[in-house]
């Protein structure tokens, strides 16, 4: 791993500080990185590294199944979107399918939801340890996720607690990614061009391979730094914000070393309708309803639910395109 790093790094440990003045501090660094770059780096200690190794572990153990015995918890079987998806499942817009395969974790959800999309119990393999190591890494990161979303009410002008009501049951996903060494596969991409549709996503990697775009329009390299997770702004921040902070497009590039990636998409509560909350603003985005814009984007890049929008099984309510949020640049390759 390289110590050089191309964005900024807050260190969030005095998110836990009693003192206000000690959060408000770290709350400024986070504005300043969020409105400058979208993308950075965190580190703290809230980062709880022994979980981080129980869960490569897990994975590597996990994706060197049969692909026979993965697909028995395969993500159209579902009624949450959770489980495995092979390689080839996902491409986003017209770019490549994707080369990776992933495990999909979401808030296991046990109340009666109705047919509501998102919400439910997860599809666990029989795997033992499996879901223990999942469910712990999920409940670590979530819980330096709610830190952020008080650090960020703060950043905003806000009532700390302001997302907490808005944040207690939500569809928050956990994606347990491998991507593969393949020399034969040219230039596929490990995962095509896209923004993150949550709040903010919270990223811990094996290896390099993540890029963004700059405000140049140019793709850079995201190198990796020990002892740091990757945060990203996504487009319902960029909407909360009234456009402050940018959802910034990136992707992986084929990888030149096996890959695994563990990322944590924090979103609002499920039927939370988003809009901007910057005071004396006029708004710049029109409200968006948080479940509906997972469950319509999502849609528009897995191929089992495509199968079903083509049947007629799924229709999709107020979609917007893919790509919709985020810097308007033209982009090199």
């Amino acid at each position: 791993m390289t110590n050089a790093p191309v964005l900024p790094v807050i260190d969030i440990t005095r998110l836990g500080s009693d003192s206000l003045a000690d959060r408000r501090a770290v709350a400024r660094e986070l504005d300043a990185a969020c409105a400058d770059y979208g993308f950075l780096y965190i580190k703290g200690a809230q980062l709880d590294g022994a979980l981080f190794d129980s869960l490569v572990a897990r994975a590597k153990a996990y994706f060197a199944l049969p692909t026979a015995t993965k697909m028995q918890s395969y993500i159209g079987l579902s009624q949450n979107h959770s489980g495995y998806v092979p390689v080839d499942e996902e491409q986003f817009a017209q770019s490549s399918v994707d080369l990776k395969e992933a495990f999909d974790v979401n808030l296991d959800y046990l109340l009666p939801t109705g047919r509501t999309p998102l919400l439910g119990p997860n599809l666990w393999p029989e795997m033992a340890g499996f879901q223990d190591d999942v469910q712990a890494y999920y409940r670590h990161v979530t819980g330096i996720g709610s830190a952020l979303f008080r650090s960020f009410a703060l950043a905003l002008g806000l009532a700390e607690t302001h997302f907490d009501a808005l944040t207690s049951h939500a569809p928050s996903q956990l994606r347990l990614i491998h991507y593969p060494h393949d020399d034969t596969a040219c230039d596929r991409p490990g995962i095509g061009a896209h923004t993150d549709y949550e709040c903010f996503t919270l990223l811990f990697a094996t290896a390099a391979g993540l890029q963004i775009v700059n405000k140049q329009g140019e793709w850079i390299d995201v190198p990796l730094i020990d002892g740091t997770m990757i945060m990203n702004i996504g487009d319902m921040m960029e909407i909360l914000s009234n456009g402050r902070y940018v959802a910034t497009r990136h992707r992986v590039k084929k990888v030149v070393e096996e890959r695994y990636s563990f990322a944590l998409f924090h979103a609002c509560n499920y039927d939370h309708v988003i809009v901007p909350v910057v005071q004396n603003e006029v708004p710049l985005y029109a409200p968006l309803k948080c479940g509906e814009h997972l469950y319509n984007q999502t849609a528009q890049t897995f191929a089992y639910l495509k199968r079903r929008i083509a049947s007629g099984e799924l229709v999709l309510n107020a979609a917007v395109p893919l790509d919709s949020f985020g810097q308007r640049a033209v982009t090199t390759a």
